[in-house]
């Protein structure tokens, strides 16, 4: 059916998606939930304490199951690949004989695709591109360097930071045109990218703020000639500035401030965030009231008496990222929806329809000369408008990925 050369073309193509973990082999263990197996584990884990469990019981059973999941999910992706002996006779004896291991696809083994590994691609592009936007493109070089060299050892989105690496190996990855020194101010102009490299790195772990709020805004950390891609905190920052963003498009710099206040400080009265903010509180009352409508912010009512008399109950405002991050992801999805809609709407128009109804005809497809001026323009207009829309879409589907796909490290912590 297929050409021996075409065929090895296949093989070889499939051997390095296999081992690229961007196919994954089907397994019964791949068809059940995790959340499923890892509650019976801990289940099961429970009943071996003797009494009544303490929180560090509780906490020990939790990792067993969850590294018993782990290992057998290990062990089950393992057979997608396979030893092939192999045996090589000396060309002038026939009586020595070397056998060779060679890994090969198990041709026994049904795969799917791994969109856990594609998952991986979006996230390092995203995250570069974050790192352009908040220092300059020497950085985002770096970055993709530091990311291309644990590219291997990258498996799941939600792992929280990238396997340990030195500063040689992204000094590596660096490509040999890249000129580091003109994002950073030396003294000389020729500068090897080795020390730029050090100097990104100190930069991109915020070393000249070594306070939580500087961990809080470091994309890895740099210590002892070792880095590591903090997954996580990038992640919740980038989650972050989405609440953020939609804070200042609705409520301004004002709902902005307001936003960060509580998220730093907690649960506050409207005295005194206005004392802190310094606005005037007839202009503080309505900001949070339409906050909190927009789900950005909520409010904590503490009564002093039992008949929770509003006169004598305290009323503090504060952020739920998570409850805000659920309102704009709904929010996100309609915004999807409408532009589906939008597209569909425009393609079943009747002066749209007519023109791609007659351009599928065999004699037009091959020819579009066929086509008058004024259905030219009006396709030349339908496929601008599609541009755009799609353009929006992948920009709508990027903040799905990061509030949905990203978010999940709360669901599993």
């Amino acid at each position: 059916m297929y050409e021996p050369k075409n065929l090895a073309q296949y093989n070889q193509a499939l051997h390095k998606l296999v081992s690229g973990s961007y196919l994954k082999p089907s397994t019964v263990l791949s068809h059940l939930s995790p959340r499923d197996k890892r509650i019976q584990y801990e289940t099961e884990e429970k009943k071996k304490i003797v009494g009544f469990p303490s929180a560090k019981e509780l906490r020990e059973a939790k990792e067993v199951a969850q590294s018993k999941l782990k290992r057998e999910e290990q062990e089950a992706e393992q057979v997608g690949m396979k030893r092939k002996a192999m045996d090589h006779s000396e060309p002038r004896s026939n009586k020595r004989k070397v056998v060779e291991d060679e890994i090969v696809v198990n041709e026994d083994v049904y795969f799917r695709v791994n969109y856990e590994k594609f998952g991986i691609h979006i996230r390092n592009a995203v995250i570069v591109a974050a790192v352009k936007d908040r220092f300059n493109s020497g950085a985002s070089v770096v970055m993709k360097a530091a990311l291309k060299a644990t590219e291997a050892t990258q498996l799941s989105v939600l792992e929280p930071r990238s396997a340990p690496i030195s500063v040689a190996k992204i000094t590596m990855k660096i490509p040999e045109d890249a000129v580091l020194s003109t994002g950073l101010a030396y003294s000389s102009k020729k500068v090897p990218n080795a020390t730029c490299v050090k100097d990104y790195l100190g930069m991109l772990s915020s070393a000249d703020n070594p306070t939580s709020e500087g961990r809080a805004a470091s994309f890895i950390s740099y210590s002892a000639s070792k880095v590591q891609v903090e997954f996580e905190i990038i992640s919740r920052k980038l989650r972050q500035n989405i609440v953020d963003s939609v804070a200042r498009d609705k409520h301004g710099p004002e709902g902005v401030r307001i936003l960060r206040l509580l998220s730093h400080t907690g649960k506050m009265d409207e005295k005194q965030i206005s004392k802190i903010i310094m606005m005037a509180p007839k202009d503080v009352r309505p900001l949070l009231v339409a906050l909190s409508t927009d789900s950005l912010i909520s409010i904590q009512e503490v009564p002093k008496s039992a008949d929770r008399n509003p006169a004598r109950t305290f009323y503090l405002w504060y952020a739920d990222y998570q409850k805000a991050l659920s309102v704009i992801l709904a929010d996100v999805y309609k915004t999807l929806h409408n532009i589906m809609m939008r597209r569909r709407a425009e393609s079943e128009s009747s002066d749209v329809a007519a023109v791609l109804e007659k351009r599928q005809r065999s004699d037009v497809s091959q020819d579009e000369n066929l086509l008058t001026r004024l259905e030219r323009e009006v396709l030349r207009e339908w496929e601008t408008k599609q541009q755009r829309l799609t353009v929006l879409e992948m920009r709508v589907e990027e903040i799905v990925y990061l509030l949905k796909d990203l978010g999940r490290y709360n669901e599993e912590s």
